[in-house]
């Protein structure tokens, strides 16, 4: 079978955990037996155009290609340099004919990207994994008018509020657009049950929308971090430093902690890039304010993930946003770190509160270091959650849950185990 496999950027340029998903299940496909080609979007962020082609190499292996797209409308999703673009990315389908073309994100692509697939190759499969809510949400797909306020697209009105300078009609025309366009999808995947009800109320047929949970590689488990005295009170942050992940208030709350004297370490994973001034000045200030008890390591590589894990007894994932399947849980659980997360969206679903993990309110850093103190004071609940915290899926099995929906084999369980 051959596949074809779309992503909005490469986890070689940019770490995040839709880019890094897409591209373990291509290479699974590829170890499945099958032709694989992965083809990541970007712009001018990452690459300069070349002229003559829209395409450029990422590594030697020659079935990872980058797309340079660098004309796009975010509000709409749509592309606009359609007379580069869709040459190119028709001579790319007519020339390498995939079965299933496996799209994990229209962004610099374009939502008019399944009808092109759909009227170039009208017997292919298209598949799309929903990996966050940009089709319902153009502030970044994330739900929020504000780090304070969800976004009324998850109120009783369905309208998302989150550009005040877009009209009402525009808003509405800009759904109508993409729900067009996703017509020509097969099937939708959702790796969380909190983004399929999402989606489905906000209009996705229900019988196309199926749950496949995300999975990692298998990797060596990192060793619990050595103790004197028996305190596991260390704690990790890992990802991108960005308003809507929470940084500031993990480092609000680590202030509060150092406020009240409370014996602790924090070791933060990530960079802030591409960024807004105003924020990372907010949050230098914050490490600035902190430096004695937090540590700032900076960006790092996935393959990097067991090394830092062993230096660190808990993960905390303190987003403000309606998560739906944070990769970091799931590396988390693979190395037997229990999780303290924001009790919203998918980390609510992926994290059982007082059985593998803990809960917080959502933007609350008082909440944050009151459960980190109960945590860095109690390693009796630290070795209870850890050795109840499940592992997850192994990104082959979940390779084989989409071939088998791919070719319509026997399906897997809509509840695969976490």
């Amino acid at each position: 079978m051959k596949i074809l496999v779309l992503a909005h950027n490469h986890p070689d340029l940019h770490p995040g955990g839709t880019e890094t998903v897409a591209c373990e299940l291509a290479r699974a496909y590829r170890k499945s037996g099958h032709q694989c080609l992965f083809v990541g979007a970007t712009n001018h962020l990452h690459r300069e155009p070349h002229p003559g082609t829209s395409f450029q190499a990422i590594s030697d292996s020659g079935d990872e290609l980058l797309m340079w797209a660098g004309h796009f409308d975010r509000f709409n999703m749509s592309q606009v340099d359609l007379r580069a673009f869709v040459p190119d990315m028709q001579a790319l389908l007519e020339n390498f004919r995939p079965d299933v073309v496996h799209i994990h994100h229209l962004l610099l692509f374009g939502v008019e990207l399944p009808v092109l697939i759909r009227r170039v190759l009208p017997d292919a499969r298209i598949v799309m994994t929903l990996h966050d809510y940009y089709p319902i949400c153009a502030n970044d797909g994330v739900l929020m008018l504000s780090p304070d306020e969800p976004c009324a697209a998850l109120s009783g009105s369905g309208l998302c509020r989150c550009l005040p300078d877009a009209k009402p009609n525009d808003v509405r025309l800009r759904e109508r657009f993409i729900k067009m366009h996703l017509g020509a999808i097969d099937q939708f995947v959702a790796p969380s049950a909190f983004l399929r009800d999402v989606y489905v109320r906000w209009g996705l047929p229900a019988e196309k929308v199926k749950l496949i949970r995300n999975g990692r590689p298998d990797v060596a488990i990192a060793p619990e971090r050595s103790v004197v005295n028996g305190a596991r009170n260390v704690f990790g942050y890992f990802g991108n430093l960005t308003p809507w992940k929470g940084i500031e208030v993990l480092l609000q709350a680590a202030r509060l902690l150092i406020q009240r004297d409370v014996e602790f370490e924090l070791r933060v994973h990530g960079a802030a890039p591409f960024q807004n001034e105003l924020f990372v000045e907010r949050v230098d200030q914050l490490f600035e304010e902190t430096s004695s008890h937090v540590t700032r390591l900076g960006a790092y590589k996935v393959q990097e993930v067991p090394d830092l894990m062993a230096s660190v007894d808990w993960v905390v994932v303190p987003s403000v946003w309606w998560e739906n399947a944070p990769l970091v849980i799931a590396e988390a659980r693979q190395h037997k770190r229990p999780v303290i997360a924001s009790g919203v969206g998918g980390m609510a679903e992926a994290v059982k509160d007082g059985v593998d993990g803990l809960h917080v309110r959502r933007n609350d850093p008082s909440s944050l270091a009151n459960v980190m103190i109960s945590a860095a004071h109690d390693p009796q609940l630290h070795q209870k959650l850890s050795m109840q915290s499940p592992a997850p899926l192994t990104v082959e099995a979940v390779a084989e849950q989409y071939l088998q929906m791919f070719t319509g084999r026997p399906k897997a369980a809509d509840e695969p185990a976490a």
